[in-house]
């Protein structure tokens, strides 16, 4: 199963780090997304998509102007396969 979910996020919004075991497509439509990873920091523009993979710690949160995006994982999200961390 594949999950598909449309995003609007204030600015300063962000999530905890997570190392989901699912693969995640992040599609931003306005706005931008900042994805967090062990080799540092991307910023993802409206426009532009960015793969995350299964195993990979990440940490996702919105620039300024916050954002609008959509995300697709798969396997299906799962807040049990997310291993979000406190």
């Amino acid at each position: 199963m594949v999950s598909v979910a449309h995003m609007t996020a204030p600015a300063g919004w962000e999530e905890p780090a997570q190392t989901p075991e699912f693969d995640e497509v992040t599609v931003v439509l306005a706005g931008s997304v900042v994805v967090e990873h062990d080799g540092g920091n991307l910023t993802v523009p409206a426009g532009q998509a960015v793969i995350t993979r299964a195993g990979e710690r990440v940490r996702y949160s919105v620039g300024p102007d916050g954002a609008e995006y959509v995300a697709v994982c798969l396997p299906a999200f799962d807040p049990e396969l997310a291993h979000r961390e406190d």
